[in-house]
Parts: structure tokens; sequence; C-alpha cells
């Protein structure tokens, strides 16, 4: 198959040029929370606002997006219907759930994988002393249709001026916006909706659902490590599999695959080369690499690398699979 650079250039979305959004979520406005950048690089993620922006729209079978915040800034306890993926491309972050958000908690340091198991409350803050960015993977063209709050999350943003529509839209009554008619607010989940919601331990948590970076490369010198996937090191299937590459897990072979591919550069800086033309990814680069495409990919200078590849696959974007 043909591609142009100008087509693979504009299949990749540069660290350098993400836009963020400072509205995206119900939580915008809540002292402690109202730093948070959202980002929706691949799909349009599950933004509640209309300021987002979407860099690439067509979706691979699930979503890529980021999250940027300041030290000690925090995204408050949420749940997912689909998988949510984490992997930290800068920074140190703590990462905790449940009910109240006090069921358990880990930190990640950079290239560490969460992959949160669906249906928990979660949030996370960024606990390090700069700007720290998380990258993320939703599960599903639609990512599970959008955030299940905490109620607690939903009252306090309602003391701040922020309303959740029942039609998942942000109303802000700070700026003379009320809620459309026949869309009432966003109902809060009744004490026996909450009991679906499970607390599972830290030492669950981190043993089925956690890696490490430090872990994954050493697998990752000979070949791909598989993150995650029914062979993977979190044996998950949701939707999409993760590997991670590092400098010689591909040794120069010709890479080519039926399905959905997207390149995350981790470190260093990567030469992507195919029969038409080639381009260099760099940290934080994401690049979309479209399905029966046969390419090489190979670290461009000297000095550490490492890339999470992340294919789609033929499973259901739902709850977290275990077997």
């Amino acid at each position: 198959m043909k591609v142009t650079v100008e087509e693979m250039l504009r299949r990749t979305v540069r660290y350098g040029e993400l836009v963020p959004c400072r509205t995206a979520f119900i939580d915008a406005h809540t002292p402690g929370s109202n730093q948070k950048e959202n980002f929706t690089i691949i799909g349009r993620g599950v933004s509640e606002s209309p300021d987002q922006h979407v860099h690439l729209a067509e979706t691979p079978g699930f979503n890529i997006g980021a999250a940027g915040q300041p030290p000690r800034c925090r995204n408050s306890l949420h749940a997912h219907r689909t998988a949510e993926v984490f992997f930290v491309l800068k920074g140190r972050w703590r990462f905790f759930w449940g009910r109240w958000g006090d069921a358990g908690e880990v930190v990640l340091e950079e290239g560490d994988v969460f992959d949160i198991p669906t249906g928990i409350f979660r949030g996370f803050e960024n606990v390090g002393t700069d700007y720290g960015m998380i990258m993320s993977m939703l599960g599903g063209d639609d990512a599970g249709g959008g955030v299940v709050w905490a109620p607690q999350v939903i009252e306090e943003a309602a003391h701040h001026g922020l309303v959740l529509g029942a039609d998942g839209r942000l109303y802000d009554t700070k700026k003379g916006e009320s809620l459309p008619e026949g869309i009432g607010p966003m109902p809060l989940l009744t004490d026996e909706e909450l009991t679906d919601f499970p607390e599972p331990p830290t030492s669950y948590v981190v043993r089925d659902y956690v890696a490490r970076y430090r872990d994954l490369i050493a697998l990752a010198r000979r070949a791909p490590a598989q993150v995650i996937g029914e062979h993977g090191l979190l044996r998950d299937r949701p939707g999409f599999e993760v590997e991670l590459l590092g400098r010689d897990s591909l040794a120069g072979s010709p890479q080519r695959t039926g399905r959905h591919s997207v390149l995350m550069t981790m470190r260093g800086h990567w030469r992507l080369v195919w029969a038409d033309g080639s381009i260099v990814l760099a940290p934080g680069d994401t690049c979309a690499v479209p399905p029966g495409l046969e390419y090489t990919l190979a670290p461009s200078m000297s000095g550490e690398a490492s890339l999470y590849r992340i294919t789609n696959t033929g499973d259901a974007a739902g709850p977290t699979w275990r077997s």
C-alpha cells in the first residue's frame, strides 16, 4: 500500500503540538483540580466540554488521550465502563481508588503502566516536583460512553458553578449557562448502585494490574515485551494489546499487521521507515500506523530508547478480563 510522508505526518500528533483543554470535566473549577489539562489525541475520548480539541477523530478500536497536571493537582474520583490504561510519560503520580479514594493507592514512576480495573472509582494526582504527563488508552471507539462520577464530585462541583447535564455536557452557571429545556441534571448514583463498584485492596491491584518500567525494559532487550494481552505481563483483553519496544526489540525486522497499531514514544527518538518515506518520532509523539503497512522501526540515535505499541484486537471493549 502507498502512504505518503504527508499522510503519515497527518496521522502523527507531536507532543509539542498537543492542544490542552482546561474545562474538560466537571471538577474543572473545584479547588485542587482546577489546573489540570486534558488532551484527546486519537478519538473523542470522554471529555464533557465542547471546548475539547480532538487531534485525530478516527478511532482504531480504542481512544488515546493524556492528562497534564502541575504538582499536587488531582483528578477526581470517577469510573469507566471500559478499560482505562495509563503509562507515565513525565513525573511521579499517585493513583488511588474506592468510593472515597481510600481503598488503596499506588505511586507510579516514568514508564510504569497501570491497567486500572474496570468499574472501580479511581483518581490520580501529580506527586512530583514539576508538571507531569500521563498517557491514556481507553477501550472502545466511544470509550464506554463517558465518565461515571462519584456523587461527592458532582455535589462539590455545583458549589463552584458547574453542572453536568443528563446529556453528558457541562454547563457553567458562572457564565450564565443553564440546562436546556428538557435536559435534567445527571442523576447521582444511589446507595444501591454504589454497591456495584468494588474496592480491591492495594496488594491485589499492584500484583495484577501494575507493570514497572524497569521490568518491562529488561524484558524488551531482544523482543517486544508483552505488557497487556492474553499472554502479557498483565493478563487482560480490553480490546487492545500493549507492547514495550526497546532498542534491540525488533533488530530491524520488517513489521506488518492487518490491525491498527499506534506508536507512542517513551524515551529516545525512533525512525519509522516504510516504502514511500520515513519520519522520526520523539518522546511523547503518537503515530497511528495504517493497517497492512510494512515498516521498520529503530532508534535514530544512541542512548536509551523505548516505545509503546498499542494494537487493536477482536475482543469486546468491556470489563477487565481475567482467566
